[in-house]
């Protein structure tokens, strides 16, 4: 073996080990969505995927259900972000006055079942903008009434937010890419996440916050980092992914993650940041480098 092709492998080994540490001291508390890593890539069960979340540095894992649960807290893990406990959770949400009391009941009984297993989150949706969440030929639901719609039915669930101590994060979504079901989601009303943080507002407690989702903002408006400073009294939870295409947090998408996490840590935000990317390649790797792009 010639001298130069050692070095490359040295080299390559090296790369290939640190991309799989975490940085040792973290600004930002660490997370990783579900389902991402559990229908997707290597498709872990929960035991593996709490394993390789921890060894990239995450503490959590979220947006999984109560079954689950046993399984993070064997492990050491917390759910940051527990689900709303509704069907077809983000298509049929509470811009739609007639789904308010089958939300309502779901939704206060994921909100308890998350406060006494101390998870102090859960996610909540505007909803798709059709009568008939799966029909788009069901007719349009006009955005005043789709606002005063959410507004009510939010005012409702927080009260019990507060009353359990679990705050719920309304999530805005990217309508604009079709070529994937989990990319984008045409048809979802709440795709502009001003009108979505003035409706958060509008409604004034602090057990209802929003779900900024770096991937969708930046799809739906770009601007990151000075819409975080605009919203940070609303902020309670933050997504990432790579766009274009919903992958690893690297060198081929175009948000600047470095910038982000610097920004998060300047604005004074002390939640979490859940990693929702789809790995196309070794996602153990693609999760410790998805911590270390925030933390440059």
């Amino acid at each position: 073996m010639h001298r130069r092709d050692a070095l490359a492998l040295s080299a390559g080994a090296c790369l290939a080990a640190g991309a799989a540490a975490p940085p040792a001291k973290l600004k930002l508390k660490h997370s990783v969505v579900g389902w991402c890593f559990r229908s997707h890539g290597e498709k872990w069960d929960i035991d593996t995927l709490c394993k390789k979340a921890k060894a990239a540095g995450c503490a959590s894992v979220e947006l999984v259900g109560p079954d689950d649960w046993p399984t993070l807290a064997k492990n050491g893990m917390s759910c940051a972000i527990g689900p709303s406990g509704t069907a077809q959770s983000f298509m049929r949400a509470w811009n739609n006055k007639a789904l308010h009391a089958e939300l309502l009941a779901k939704s206060t009984s994921m909100l308890d079942k998350c406060a006494a297993e101390g998870i102090k989150s859960s996610i909540g949706f505007v909803g798709f903008q059709y009568r008939d969440a799966s029909d788009p030929k069901s007719g349009t639901i006009p955005r005043d009434e789709a606002a005063r719609s959410c507004v009510e039915g939010w005012k409702m669930l927080a009260r019990h937010a507060e009353k359990v101590g679990v705050t719920v994060c309304i999530e805005h979504l990217n309508s604009r890419v079709s070529d994937h079901p989990m990319k984008g989601h045409p048809g979802y009303q709440g795709d502009d996440i001003d009108w979505v943080a003035s409706l958060v507002r509008e409604v004034g407690s602090p057990r209802l916050k929003i779900l900024f989702d770096v991937y969708h903002v930046q799809i739906m408006h770009g601007d990151v980092v000075r819409r975080l400073e605009a919203l940070k009294d609303v902020i309670g939870h933050v997504h990432t992914a790579g766009n274009p295409g919903r992958g690893e947090l690297d060198s081929n998408q175009e948000i600047g993650y470095a910038a982000i996490g610097r920004a998060l840590d300047r604005l004074g935000y002390r939640g979490w940041v859940g990693h929702e990317f789809i790995p196309t390649r070794d996602p153990a790797a693609g999760l410790a480098e998805a911590v270390r792009a925030l933390e440059a």
